[in-house]
Formats: structure tokens, sequence, C-alpha cells
């Protein structure tokens, strides 16, 4: 066995070691470093005696008994290690299968743990559950590393003290519970297709970790909204390479060219979309997946069916009664009925203050009023677009509109 293969199964298994050394040890930091000494161990011996059966169980006892080890030189235990009388059992480490898999949930749910504030919970997540380095998640998250490593200490602290318990919630919970963490997967997705601030308007290793996160939690938990959001993110990260142009300028949706678009994705995206509809227990997300999947079934802008889109904005205003969503369902009864009906749902949305000081709602403003030829209301608000608007891509593209206005 060489180097190779062991460094195959690091990727392929390691945070699935990872989870299940968590609840065997009862503690991140321990579980952490119980990895590192099983894959120590496992270049020590499997070059020597070749690559065991189940590798992730030989993983598992070897970082369980390393760690046992440890704590017992130390003789000193965190509130957590009680759970220890447990885990020197031999027969606690079960094999792999469905156990460890539900391991991989326990962790998710417990970094998306509510008594978490957002922060907390998207850094423990891409850090625990992704495995980024503190570095990386710094780099994603926009923060000094100092910093993040503090937030992430401070929310293990939180779960260790808290005794939050390392487990999927049942039946009576998981309704709850479960919009946290999709929650959580889309905010990380946002981030990385459309970054809220900089330089880049596309961060594609925050996507391709959302990505990764929304497959394995559809794999663990299949249920018709987690088959949401993964088309949802399916079928916007199927437009990426069309949302900019090669000076790294954004293009609209209704301009990109859709012979770019990653029809895989997009196909993969709508079978998600139809299943969670035909189920009838969907929500929000599979309602926004259905708008995106319009878009993407249609072969050019000109052919999309704006009347469908607008009844799936109704339905989804009706759940989530949200200030963005109907101004997006006001842009898309524009593009139905004209500038002046959109316009007109439009301007008493503005006196929303959070929406006031949202740059796509002017954006969409300026956009109408150009449509109808008003060159002084569209000049304001193309303005009132950029002052708000924090994406430097974005910023080029409003500067762009407003030249436009004065050919």
């Amino acid at each position: 066995m060489n180097s190779a293969t062991l460094d195959q199964v690091y990727r392929s298994d390691a945070r699935r070691v990872f989870a299940t050394l968590v609840r065997l040890l009862g503690n991140f930091d321990l579980a952490e470093e119980a990895l590192h000494d099983a894959f120590l161990a496992a270049a020590e011996h499997w070059p020597r005696e070749g690559l065991p059966a189940n590798p992730v169980a030989w993983l598992v006892s070897a970082g369980r008994f390393r760690a046992i080890d440890q704590l017992r030189r130390q003789k000193r235990f965190t509130p957590w290690d009680e759970a220890l009388d447990n885990v020197a059992d031999d027969n606690a480490c079960t094999e792999p299968g469905e156990e460890l898999e539900d391991d991989r949930l326990r962790l998710i749910f417990t970094c998306c743990h509510p008594s978490l504030s957002e922060e907390a919970r998207i850094a423990l997540t891409l850090r625990e559950v992704c495995g980024l380095s503190t570095e990386q998640v710094a780099s994603a998250c926009l923060v000094p590393a100092p910093t993040l490593a503090q937030r992430i200490v401070r929310a293990k602290g939180k779960i260790r003290d808290a005794r939050i318990p390392y487990q999927v919630p049942g039946p009576d919970e998981l309704p709850a519970r479960l919009p946290g963490v999709l929650r959580v997967i889309y905010l990380v997705f946002n981030e990385g297709y459309s970054a809220s601030s900089g330089d880049n308007v596309l961060r594609p290793d925050l996507s391709t970790e959302a990505l990764r996160l929304g497959r394995l939690l559809h794999e663990l938990l299949p249920e018709p909204e987690v088959s949401g959001l993964l088309a949802l993110m399916l079928l916007q990260e199927s437009r990426r390479a069309a949302r900019v142009d090669a000076a790294g300028d954004l293009v609209p949706l209704d301009e990109q060219d859709r012979g770019q678009w990653d029809r895989a994705l997009i196909d993969e995206g709508c079978g998600l979309v139809r299943r969670a509809l035909l189920s009838r227990r969907f929500g929000t997300y599979t309602l926004q997946a259905a708008i995106a999947a319009v878009h993407a079934e249609a072969a050019a802008a000109r052919d999309t069916d704006w009347n469908e889109i607008v009844g799936l904005y109704d339905a989804l205003l009706r759940r989530e009664p949200a200030p963005v969503i109907a101004l997006n369902r006001a842009v898309a009864v524009a593009m139905r009925d004209g500038p002046a009906a959109g316009l007109a749902l439009i301007e008493p949305l503005l006196a929303d203050e959070a929406l006031r000081r949202y740059h796509l709602a002017w954006a969409a403003r300026a956009e109408l009023y150009s449509r109808l030829g008003d060159k002084v209301q569209a000049r304001e608000a193309w303005e009132a677009a950029l002052a708000l608007a924090k994406q430097e891509p974005e910023r080029r593209f409003l500067r762009q509109r407003l030249a436009r206005m004065e050919e």
C-alpha cells in the first residue's frame, strides 16, 4: 500500500471518522487529535500490514484507543469525559454502516444548533463537517484567522458547557430544527455564489462546500425540502460560467449565453424539484427551486413562462411574506404585464426600511423606469443602487448602466 491510498482514504473518509470519534469521545478537540493520531498509526501500520478490510472501522478504533490512553496518562477529564466510561468498552465502536452515517448527521445538527449564533454555526460547520482549516474558514468568512479561531473556540465551549446533545432531533423536533440547518448551508452557498462584499462576485470554494453539504444531507436525510434546497443550489450553480464575462463583469440573466449553462446540473436539479413538489410536503426552498427551474428550462430569455413564475411567487409569498420575495414577484409581474405594472408594485415596497437599503430594489426600479423612457427617475434610482452596492463587480455593472443614460 502506498501513500496515495492513504491520502485517498483521508480525503474520502476523514470526516466520517471524525464524526464517529466526536460521538465516542464527546469532545471536538479530543476527536480532532484522535483523528490525526489514527492516520499517523495508519501511516505506520498499513504499508507493512496492508489496507484493512474496513479502513474506517480501523481508524475509528485506533483513534479511540489512542485518545483513551492519552486521557489515562493525563488523568484529566472535561465535563463531557464521563462518557468515556462507555468508550472504553471494546464493543462501543460499531461497524461502519447506518451508525456511522448517523454520526455525520449528528455532527451537522450539533454544529447548526439554534443556541449558537449564525456566524458560529457557519464557521463550525465549515471547520468540523467540511474539514476546512481555520485559515480557509477565516478566508471564506472574510475575518482574520485569530477572530475566526476564537469564534470556533467559543462555539465549542458553548456546546460543552450547555451539554448540547450530540444527536439527530427526533420526529417531533425535526420540523423545527431542519430549517436552521438548511439556512446555514444556503448562506454558505450564497456567499460563494454571490459574495456579499469584496472584489470577486464568485467564491467557488464556498459554493462547492455548500453543494457537498447539501448532497451529504440529502443522502442522509432525503426529506422533500432538503431535495428542494439541493435543487435550488444545483440550478443556480448551473449558471456560474455565464454569470460573468471575460473581464469579470456581471452578465444579467436575460443576457447570459445559455449554451454555457451546465445541462447536467439543470437536469439533476429539475428532477429533484419535481419529486419534491409531488410529495406535497415542500417548503420555500422547493418553490424557489421551481422558479429557477422555469428559467433553466427556457431555451431563450424570451421563452420564459413569466405567468408560471408569478404563480410560484404567489405561493412563495403566502408561505414567507418577505419584502425581497415581494420585490422579486413585482419584477416577474413587470416581465409579464409591462414595466408600469411592476413599478406600481415596487413603489409601495420601498416604504420598507430594509428594502430601501437593498441595492437590488433600486436597481429594479431603475431598470423599469429605463424601459418606460423616464431617464430622470431611472438615473436617480441607478445612483441610489450604486451608493448601496458593496460588491465591486456589481458597482461596475451599475456604473455601466448609468453611463448608458448619457448615450
